[in-house]
């Protein structure tokens, strides 16, 4: 590649041009998900949901510091995010659920519709609300 430009300066086409004034940052501050925030509630509320499930099914007290710890770990893992979205110079909102139903989201795929965004979204979670049903039920029916 360097042997290309040596022959274009060398046979005079190649055209030399001041540097730009400004120097444009190639990383843009943009710390948004590009989610609505109701889906990042429902993961939240499908993950408390199975710990609720599976606390009340096999409830012992013994339990009750581990599930805190998990309460305490799934808050985190939502609320550090949540800050760093709301850090100085990040002049992006999430989308709105009106945008993201007109809109869908960017992927690096393509884009994707709102509904298979969602599914894809909370597929997890659900299965794991889900989950926690049938172990629940088991223990049950065994006990």
């Amino acid at each position: 590649m360097s042997h290309i430009v040596h022959d274009l300066i060398a046979r005079g086409d190649a055209r030399v041009v001041e540097q730009p004034a400004t120097v444009r940052h190639q990383v843009e501050t943009d710390r948004n998900f590009g989610l609505p925030t109701a889906l990042y509630g429902a993961t939240v509320g499908c993950y408390l949901g199975f710990l609720v499930i599976v606390g009340s099914a096999f409830a012992n007290p013994v339990l009750a510091i581990p599930m805190a710890i998990i309460v305490l770990l799934i808050a985190a893992f939502f609320a550090v995010p949540a800050m760093w979205t709301r850090l100085a110079g990040n002049t992006t909102q999430p989308q709105t659920r009106g945008d993201f139903e007109t809109r869908g989201i960017m992927t690096n795929t393509g884009r994707l519709a709102p509904r298979d965004a969602t599914i894809q979204v909370l597929i997890l979670p659900v299965l794991l609300v889900v989950w926690g049903l049938a172990i629940a039920v088991i223990a049950a029916i065994v006990a």
